[in-house]
């Protein structure tokens, strides 16, 4: 049987396949960010395990980061916080950092494909639901949660079972003004909100040839929203 694309990148990312369980999937890149980072590093530091592959992590400051005036202190204690522990933990591992001021500092998921970080053929994770966006560049990327953000941390490797394959087809010509988040929300309201759980989702068809790679992020980002 032939292989999409899909499983060419994952099959050779297979480190080992328990079985009737979970492969155990090899990392390329993981991406990480102020909110569901800290509770990860404390597990580590109280199970004296060290950062496996510093070099393959790259963190940014994204979801407490005010508009304006970043150079003033964060007026939520909280945010503030979560900040702080960002830039400790990367100063004590090793791990890169694109704070608050820095000229790449940005929304991960925009930040890392503008930087040439998010490569074709990658696999790909970040404790946030919309890591599927790298998608749009030939990846393999999903969220994961802070525990799995331990095992990544740790190993460089993630505990998963092999998701099964949906694939969407959009061919023709859209008509002006019909955007690809137009496109997206019309795949969404035809097939169900849940309609992607447990499924990798591959959009082929000249509407998506066509489209600019912003709109092929737009696409991927919002799979998550049916499930994928």
């Amino acid at each position: 049987m032939k292989k999409t694309l899909f499983d060419k990148i994952w099959d050779a990312h297979v480190v080992e396949s328990i079985p009737d369980g979970p492969d155990i999937l090899y990392i390329d890149k993981h991406l990480i960010h102020e909110v569901t980072s800290p509770q990860a590093f404390n597990e580590l530091k109280e199970r004296d395990i060290s950062v496996f592959r510093p070099d393959q992590i790259v963190a940014t400051a994204d979801h407490n980061t005010p508009t304006e005036n970043q150079h003033l202190p964060v007026k939520d204690l909280l945010s503030r916080k979560q900040l702080k522990e960002l830039t400790q933990n990367c100063e004590e591992n090793n791990i890169t950092l694109y704070g608050l001021g820095h000229p790449y500092n940005g929304i991960v998921h925009v930040m890392a494909p503008e930087l040439g970080i998010t490569q074709p053929g990658m696999t790909m994770v970040c404790g946030d639901s919309h890591t599927s966006t790298h998608g749009a560049f030939g990846t393999i990327a999903f969220g994961i949660g802070t525990s799995q953000v331990s095992q990544v941390f740790a190993s460089q490797c993630v505990l998963v079972q092999k998701p099964k394959k949906l694939r969407v087809n959009v061919n023709g010509k859209l008509k002006k003004g019909v955007l690809p988040k137009d496109v997206i929300l019309y795949i969404i309201s035809k097939l169900g909100t849940n309609s992607g759980t447990g499924y990798f989702c591959e959009y082929s068809g000249n509407v998506f040839e066509e489209m600019s790679m912003e709109g092929r992020m737009t696409v991927c980002n919002m799979s998550i929203e049916m499930g994928a």
